[in-house]
């Protein structure tokens, strides 16, 4: 981010709000604040919403007020700070589910007739993600293909309009020394930047 102040949504996207994950997502919103942003941190885990989209679109139920904060939020942002977990290869289910709940048609998306992609109603904004995980990043690139930070760049956040100009893989986590524990600090909040 340049030196011009900007409304900036950062999500600690780890249903615990006692995580590592957590401490990231602080960082990161501190050290946005700190370049004299307008921030508003979210945790998961703090939401109180039913993940499960149930019927689909069509049986989509309102969204309970959490959710609802959540998504005016982040149409309100202009930069998406996204921290999470990589469990079995994709997102926490209550991430997942968010995702599922908020970026709904009408909000995230519209289907125009004729037309076979749907018009993209986030546009205007940046999203920068970083992703947490065991298995080690060259790993996930080079014998994965890495298949959850795809799904997520190009079928959620590009999908709904909003351009990513930065995802970075942190790991890996598990047993992490502390040396590397601070560099995973330095990534984050090189996120705000």
């Amino acid at each position: 981010m340049r030196n011009e102040s900007k409304s900036v949504l950062v999500l600690d996207g780890h249903p615990s709000t006692s995580s590592l994950t957590a401490a990231l997502a602080a960082a990161t919103a501190n050290e946005a604040r700190a370049a004299g942003h307008d921030v508003r941190l979210i945790h998961l885990g703090d939401l109180a919403f039913d993940p499960d989209l149930g019927e689909g679109y069509q049986g989509a139920t309102a969204p309970e007020p959490d959710l609802e904060d959540f998504i005016a939020a982040l149409e309100a942002c202009e930069v998406f700070i996204l921290i999470h977990p990589m469990w079995w290869g994709s997102a926490p289910a209550k991430l997942k589910g968010l995702f599922d709940r908020a970026l709904l048609p009408g909000r995230a998306f519209a289907y125009e007739k004729g037309k076979a992609f749907p018009k993209r109603l986030l546009t205007g904004r940046e999203a920068r993600v970083g992703i947490l995980s065991d298995t080690p990043a060259w790993y996930l690139r080079w014998w994965l293909g890495n298949p959850w930070p795809k799904a997520l760049r190009r079928q959620i956040l590009e999908f709904t309009g909003m351009k990513v100009t930065r995802m970075d893989i942190l790991s890996p986590v598990r047993d992490a020394p502390p040396k590397r524990i601070d560099g995973f600090f330095d990534r984050a909040r090189a996120l705000a930047r």
